[in-house]
C-alpha cells in the first residue's frame, strides 16, 4: 500500500443487526455514501426503516430539519452480493463475533474491493491479525470497535494490527472525528483495551456474589462511586445471554465459578431487559429493574454448591477491588503498549463504560490515590485472594521512580 489513503466518500457495512444499523447511521450523518449489504433481505429493509425512523425522531426533536432527513437516507443504498461493493472506500464488518466468519468475509472482500480501500472489522474483542492474515493486504485491515447503539455512544476503539499502516489508522482516527466519536488507537490483544478491562472488574463483581456480595448490592455501590450504572445493571441492559453462549458456541469458559450465577439465569430464559427479567424485573415496557428476591435465593444456592462459605461484604470492598482490578490491569495495558498513555485508558471508560466524570477516569483516580498507596493495596488482595492480585510491573517501576501512569507515554517513563 502507498503512504496516502484515498479520501472516504463512500463506505460499504456488512451487517443489518443493531450495530450494522448504528453504523451506517453514523456514516450517513457524516456525509458518506454507504453501501449496505446483508444476506437477509428482510433484515436490511428492517434496518432501512429503523434508520429512517431515527431521521425522523431527529426532526421531531429539532436536531436536523426535513431536508437533511431526506439527504441522509439518499445516502444508505441496500445492496446484492460483494461485487457491488467494490468501488468502496472503506468497508466495515459488522456480523457477529465469530472469527471463522470474519475470516470468510474477509477473504470475499479482498477478492472484490479495489486497492487502496480500508477493510475494518467491528469486533469488540478478536485477533486482528488472524483476520488481516486472510488477506493479501493486511496493511489494510484494521479494528474499528463501535460500542451500542453505535449511532449515539461516543466512543471508538480504533485496532492496529501488526501490519496495519499509518495512513489507515490516521484515516480511521479522521473518519472517528469526522462522525463526532471520541476515537482512541488500541494495540491488538483480546478485549483490546476496554473489554480487556472490563473483564477483570465484572469478575470481581461475579467474585463478590460467590462470596457474599448480593447483584443489587454491587451495583449500588458502583453507583454511589459515581458508575453510571453497576455491573449486573449493565449486564441486563446488554443481554447476560451474549457472553453464556459465545461461550457455548467455543466451548471455553462454562465451568469458571465465576459465570455459574450468569447460566443459571440463562437457563431460566432470563436474558436481561429483553426478557423482563434478568438479574432484576423489569415490568412490561418498563426499563425500571426491580429488585428480585429470587436472584438472591439463586446466588446463594450457586455460592454454597461452589462451596463458599457466605461473609458480610460490605460497599468499601466492593468499590475497591472493582476499582483496582481495572487500574492493574490498565497499567499491563501501558506496559505492553496496548495503549499510548494512560489519558486514552481513561478516554475509553469515560466514553465506553460509564467511568463518573468527575473521577477523570481510572487512571486518574488510581494517580489521585498515589501509587505507593495503590501497590500496597494491592499486595494485600494477593496475600487474600491470589497471585492475580500481583502489582502489574509497570506500578512498581514508577512507584520507585516517584513518577504516575500520567507521565507514560507510547510505552515510555
Amino acid at each position: 500500500m502507498n503512504n496516502t489513503v484515498s479520501p472516504l466518500r463512500c463506505a460499504a457495512v456488512i451487517g443489518a443487526g443493531t450495530m450494522g444499523r448504528g453504523i451506517v447511521i453514523s456514516l450517513a450523518n457524516a456525509g458518506l455514501r454507504v453501501l449496505w449489504l446483508d444476506n437477509n433481505r428482510q433484515m436490511l429493509e428492517a434496518g432501512l426503516q429503523m434508520a429512517e425512523e431515527t431521521w425522523a425522531h431527529n426532526v421531531a426533536k429539532g436536531r436536523i430539519d426535513a431536508p437533511e432527513a431526506a439527504a441522509r437516507r439518499a445516502l444508505v443504498e441496500a445492496v446484492d452480493g460483494y461485487p457491488a461493493l467494490a468501488d468502496a472506500d472503506l468497508v466495515i464488518e459488522a456480523v457477529y463475533e465469530n472469527l471463522e466468519l470474519k475470516q470468510q468475509i474477509f477473504r470475499e472482500l479482498d477478492a472484490v474491493m479495489k486497492p487502496g480501500a480500508l477493510l475494518a472489522s467491528n469486533t469488540s474483542a478478536l485477533d486482528i491479525d488472524a483476520i488481516a492474515a486472510v488477506t493479501t493486504r493486511p496493511e489494510a485491515v484494521l479494528g474499528l470497535h463501535f460500542f451500542s447503539p453505535a449511532h449515539i455512544m461516543k466512543l471508538l476503539e480504533i485496532v492496529r494490527g501488526a501490519s496495519t499502516a499509518p495512513a489507515v489508522l490516521q484515516a480511521a482516527v479522521a473518519l472517528g472525528m469526522r462522525m463526532g466519536k471520541v476515537a482512541v488507537v488500541a494495540g491488538n490483544c483480546h478485549g483490546f483495551i476496554g473489554n480487556r478491562m472490563l473483564h477483570t472488574y465484572v469478575r470481581e463483581a461475579r467474585m463478590l456474589l460467590l462470596e457474599g456480595a448480593w447483584p443489587h448490592q454491587v451495583d449500588a455501590a458502583l453507583q454511589g462511586f459515581g458508575f453510571a450504572m453497576g455491573p449486573f445493571r449493565m449486564y441486563d441492559v446488554v443481554g447476560i445471554d451474549l457472553e453464556w453462549r459465545a461461550r457455548e458456541l467455543s466451548g471455553q469458559g462454562q465451568d469458571d465459578p465465576a459465570v455459574q450465577v450468569d447460566n443459571r439465569l440463562c437457563e431460566l430464559g432470563r436474558f436481561g431487559q429483553k426478557s423482563g427479567k434478568g438479574y432484576y424485573l423489569y415490568a412490561p415496557g418498563s426499563r425500571q429493574a426491580e429488585h428480585d428476591p429470587a436472584v438472591d435465593g439463586l446466588v446463594q444456592m450457586q455460592s454454597e454448591r461452589l462451596g463458599f462459605v457466605r461473609r458480610d461484604v460490605g460497599t468499601e470492598e466492593i468499590v475497591e477491588r472493582c476499582l483496582l482490578a481495572l487500574v492493574n490491569e490498565g497499567a499491563k495495558i501501558l506496559e505492553e503498549n496496548i495503549a499510548a498513555s494512560s489519558a486514552d485508558i481513561d478516554r475509553v471508560y469515560l466514553n465506553g463504560y460509564g467511568f463518573p466524570a468527575e473521577r477523570g477516569g481510572p487512571m486518574s483516580w488510581a494517580d489521585a490515590q498515589g501509587l505507593a498507596a495503590i501497590r500496597q493495596r494491592l499486595l494485600l488482595l494477593a496475600e487474600r485472594f491470589g497471585a492475580h492480585w500481583q502489582p502489574a510491573a509497570l506500578i512498581e517501576r514508577l512507584m520507585q521512580e516517584h513518577k504516575t501512569f500520567a507521565d507514560v507515554q507510547e510505552g515510555k517513563a
